[in-house]
């Protein structure tokens, strides 16, 4: 095939890739669809015979499981959801515990008081608020296992629902991921590899399925010109949302999600346009460094709220935060070592510039979008 043809052919495929990718995730999808999946959150702590768990978990998610009226699990006010949950206390009991246990050596934990359930938002998601209290019987020679099955493939509702656990048992302090492959933590007998690897592929995960940043990243992307560029402003996104996460996440610093979330959005907005005006009229070159970092900073909050890992002093978990870390960077350079070659065929042919325009004015017109959205309502 003539060189000609080929670049040619290289320039719409990409651009069929990208604008199918644009159009796919051009309407932000809620973290309820559940024709997707979802992330209970689990905190658990006690010693010997007496343990609790805080669980939070999806509002409408949860009362569909506990197989509840509509009235219930469609309820979007806050006062209206914390009725439904005391209405309801007794069917929310009854699926959280048999759905999430706790033992103590070989003997199942009781559990003997369920609280009153609060609600939270999280990404302006509702997730509800449950606590268990536990007894357990032994000598105190055992080890205590956490073991979740909260929302399973078989309700139909959502699919590889993943369970974060922090815990605080047994004198140490640590986190893991449960799954359906996965399903039990027995204190003590997980492996730093096996932990490491856990929040690798949930660092991965949450890069690749958190639009936004993909976007901030393609944007950066579609304006670099050389390999130098590329490597410059990855490094600079990196060792800043890398030093905010970090921070984030140990509890150090807290920006409300109500700031974090619309600056993002801004974020792309501000390099796709870059890109559109052209770097020198933008400025981009001298301005390249120091926006991405501080736009990377804000990114680097944005994926600390992924874990919610938000109490001081945690430093117990930092193992599995340098793991998400560093499976959030991994996934950047395998996006960058794919698509930009590509980008680089693409700018040897006349329908550069026009390829630039049409990835981009998607991501501004999305970003915008996104934008509005965050910006919180006045009451």
């Amino acid at each position: 095939m003539p060189r000609r043809r080929w670049l040619s052919a290289v320039v719409l495929a990409l651009v069929h890739v990208l604008g199918g990718v644009l159009a796919g995730l051009a309407l932000p999808a809620p973290a309820a669809a559940h024709d997707a999946t979802t992330k209970a959150h689990a905190v658990v702590t006690g010693t010997g015979a007496h343990v609790r768990a805080v669980l939070d978990l999806e509002y409408d998610l949860l009362m569909k499981s506990a197989w509840l009226y509509a009235e219930a699990y469609e309820a979007k006010e806050r006062t209206e959801q914390l009725r439904q949950l005391k209405i309801n206390h007794v069917a929310v009991a009854d699926y959280v515990t048999r759905r999430f246990a706790v033992a103590y050596g070989d003997k199942p934990c009781t559990p003997t008081t369920v609280g009153d359930a609060d609600v939270r938002d999280r990404d302006k998601v509702a997730f509800a608020v449950v606590t268990l209290d536990y007894a357990c019987e032994g000598d105190g020679a055992g080890r205590h296992a956490i073991s979740s099955a909260l929302f399973p493939d078989a309700e139909s509702f959502v699919h590889s629902t993943e369970t974060l656990v922090r815990y605080t048992l047994d004198g140490r302090t640590g986190s893991a991921v449960l799954s359906a492959g996965n399903p039990t933590l027995r204190i003590g007998e997980r492996l730093a590899s096996h932990q490491v690897g856990e929040f690798f592929l949930l660092g991965a995960e949450h890069l690749l399925s958190g639009l936004d940043h993909i976007f901030f990243l393609l944007a950066l992307l579609i304006g670099a010109r050389r390999l130098r560029d590329v490597v410059i402003t990855a490094s600079a996104f990196t060792v800043a949302h890398s030093i905010t996460f970090l921070l984030a996440a140990m509890g150090i610093v807290d920006v409300p999600a109500k700031i974090v979330e619309p600056v993002i959005a801004v974020s792309i907005i501000a390099v796709a346009v870059a890109n559109l005006v052209g770097r020198e009229e933008a400025g981009w070159g001298k301005w390249r460094l120091p926006v991405v970092f501080a736009f990377g900073l804000m990114h680097g909050l944005g994926f600390a709220s992924a874990l919610d890992i938000d109490e001081g002093g945690s430093w117990g978990l930092l193992l599995s935060l340098l793991s998400f870390n560093i499976g959030i960077e991994v996934t950047q350079l395998a996006i960058i070592a794919v698509l930009f070659p590509l980008l680089v065929l693409v700018r040897r042919t006349s329908a550069a510039r026009w390829v630039t325009v049409a990835m981009s004015v998607p991501i501004v017109a999305v970003s915008l979008y996104w934008f509005f959205d965050r910006i919180p309502l006045p009451l």
